[in-house]
C-alpha cells in the first residue's frame, strides 16, 4: 500500500495511471523510476513540484 511521503498517511487514492492523491495533506503523487514524485495542485490546476522537500530515500517505493 502506498504511503504519503509528506504526512505518512495511507489515505491515498488512485486518480490515474501511476497518479495518486493524498486526502490528508492534499498533494498529488506520481510514480516513476522507482520514486514517488510529489506535486502541489495550484489554484489554476497546474502542478508545482515538491520533490526538493524530500530526500530521495524518503521517496523510494517498491511494488
Amino acid at each position: 500500500m502506498l504511503q504519503c511521503p509528506n504526512c505518512h498517511s495511507k489515505d491515498v487514492g488512485k486518480i490515474g495511471i501511476n497518479q495518486y492523491y493524498c486526502w490528508n495533506c492534499f498533494i498529488e503523487l506520481s510514480l516513476g523510476d522507482g520514486l514517488i514524485h510529489t506535486h502541489q495542485v495550484e489554484e489554476d490546476g497546474s502542478l508545482s513540484s515538491l520533490d526538493d522537500l524530500f530526500d530521495e530515500d524518503e521517496r523510494r517505493y517498491s511494488v
